[in-house]
């Protein structure tokens, strides 16, 4: 018994340095491409800075007379997570299955699953950078204070990671070129951040916010405010949007599931789709 544990241990040790070696490797190509880097990571806080110079003294009076800053600091920082797991992933995803990369991985001894981890652990950590940069920018150059309770934060940013990962795995499946994913994905999530209220603040009873809720991305927004609108530590969750966020992620999970496929699509265009987790024959 004591053999089979050790054995075990050492093959679990052995999985963790795979996936790290892989997050490394996502990390340094993400990094070593300092336009998109830089566009990704700044894009949130340049709307952030616009926004706050014009309109953030302004007041909200429906969420307690607030200045409208402390409503955009939370809302961009949901924006980089959205954008680095949904913009970012989909088209990173589709781009390297049409040029015959996932395929390459398909066919070489890393386990299929380890890049799949890589790919989700740097785009969490893309994201967790951009949200610790919107928050300090906040909490410096607008004084909008930490929010009582960062767990609530945490797991909002945690749970719509994985939620919009989900989602971007998904929605690579639909994306029959390289060419178009950047259109289709960005006309997708630009909309829906529209109607979501992130360059606005909307009221929960009006018609727009609940014709958004039926999407992710308005209660991604909510979740991530609400511990910084939080006078208690009861209020800084908003368990149905979390909740809301999780259904959206085992239905993107699905959908990924069955649709995905390694081999790029012009080359092939008559074949089976296979699961990422099906094994190699």
């Amino acid at each position: 018994m004591s053999a089979v544990t050790g054995t075990g241990g050492r093959r679990g040790l052995y999985d963790l340095r795979l996936v790290a070696r892989q997050v490394r490797y996502e990390q340094l190509g993400f990094w070593l491409n300092p336009v998109a880097a830089v566009f990704t990571i700044v894009f949130s806080v340049v709307f952030l800075v616009l926004l706050a110079a014009t309109a953030g003294n302004s007041r909200i009076a429906f969420l307690g007379n607030i200045r409208a800053v402390r409503y955009y600091v939370p809302s961009f920082a949901a924006y980089g997570v959205m954008s680095a797991c949904f913009n970012m992933l989909t088209i990173s995803i589709v781009v390297r299955r049409e040029m015959g990369l996932l395929k390459r991985v398909r066919l070489s001894p890393l386990p299929t699953w380890v890049m799949l981890a890589a790919i989700f652990i740097n785009a969490l950590i893309i994201s967790i950078v951009q949200v610790v940069i919107v928050v300090l920018l906040g909490r410096f150059a607008y004084h909008v204070a930490f929010p009582p309770n960062m767990a609530a934060l945490v797991v909002a940013v945690v749970v719509g990671a994985i939620c919009f990962t989900s989602l971007g795995i998904a929605i690579s499946t639909f994306i029959p070129n390289q060419e178009a994913a950047g259109p289709v994905v960005s006309i997708i999530f630009f909309i829906l951040l529209f109607l979501a209220g992130l360059y606005y603040p909307i009221q929960n009873s009006s018609g727009l916010a609940q014709f958004s809720r039926y999407f992710p991305v308005r209660h991604m927004i909510t979740a991530t405010v609400a511990p910084f609108l939080a006078d208690k530590s009861s209020a800084a969750w908003s368990w149905d949007d979390i909740r809301v966020m999780a259904y959206w992620a085992v239905g993107g999970m699905v959908v990924a599931v069955r649709r995905w496929s390694w081999a790029p699509r012009r080359s092939d265009p008559g074949r089976k789709w296979a699961s990422p987790f099906a094994k190699r024959g």
